[in-house]
């Protein structure tokens, strides 16, 4: 995906929030990425630290850093998408790839390096890693930190937003790809399935799309928060394969990492498009 686009996408999407949701979302990033900027001062400030973080990311294969990366994506998507989706509030919020701890500083790390690699790419090169640790610490005293956000304005801390998710899918794109086949299917989230409500038909007469059959007055059956409805028997089988209404193809929530990334981008998309 052209960087440019990230951000036309994710403004586009923004066109959807009244002026309170704003500030409410930015308020949500603005503790996040200073969550970011206090774990990351912790890091560079602690050698011991500071080594063990770097020791573990040197051990992660290229696959690896990709899904620390997507991960990270998702967790930060993740706060935009709680603030876009009001109609699917009743679902639970996607958390089974949101960081912590080892995983958090490596990320963090992760994505500085790349950044002061791309600031001066000689610089790195003629150090030793010992000594990488000063060279980073200096880097963010002399720059801002893209991950920090801390007393910025609305607009400043959505540009921040907007960086932070460009960078991230750029690595995705590149680095994920061999887990990332265009049409593949992916079952629906566990958490997901359960959470889908049980309504009783009041009128009989539609069929269920899938079995072909009547949903008879009076039953329970499933419903998808797109609105659509079918047999419990014939709709849970079909979310064990895919996340897909079998009517409108409206995407659940999945457990797969880069699903869920497209289907939170595809909503992105889709709410967008609807304002321009």
């Amino acid at each position: 995906m052209e960087e440019n686009a990230t951000g036309t996408i994710i403004i586009a999407a923004l066109s959807a929030l009244g002026p309170s949701q704003i500030s409410a979302l930015t308020a949500s990033i603005s503790s996040l990425f200073h969550f970011h900027r206090r774990r990351l001062s912790f890091l560079l400030s602690s050698h011991a630290l500071f080594s063990l973080s770097l020791h573990h990311l040197r051990s992660l294969t290229l696959h690896q850093k990709s899904r620390l990366i997507a991960r990270h994506l998702l967790s930060i998507l993740s706060h935009l998408s709680r603030f876009l989706h009001p109609r699917t509030t009743r679902m639970p919020p996607y958390v089974a790839n949101v960081l912590y701890g080892r995983d958090l500083d490596s990320v963090l790390l992760l994505l500085l390096l790349c950044e002061l690699h791309q600031h001066d790419p000689e610089l790195l090169k003629t150090l030793s890693p010992t000594d990488w640790r000063a060279s980073l610490s200096n880097y963010v005293s002399d720059a801002t930190l893209t991950l920090s956000g801390v007393g910025f304005t609305n607009s400043e801390t959505l540009i921040e937003f907007i960086e932070v998710v460009r960078k991230c899918r750029r690595f995705v794109d590149v680095m994920g790809c061999g887990d990332r086949k265009e049409g593949r299917e992916v079952a629906a989230s566990v958490a997901a399935v359960v959470a889908l409500p049980s309504v009783e038909v009041q009128q009989g007469g539609k069929e269920c799309v899938v079995c072909k059959e009547e949903m008879r007055q009076g039953r329970d059956v499933c419903e998808l928060p797109c609105e659509h409805r079918f047999h419990w028997m014939c709709i849970l089988p079909w979310l064990v394969k895919r996340n897909t209404c079998p009517c409108c193809r409206h995407r659940l929530p999945t457990d797969d990492l880069y699903g869920e990334i497209e289907r939170q981008w595809a909503v992105l998309v889709k709410i967008g498009a609807g304002y321009f």
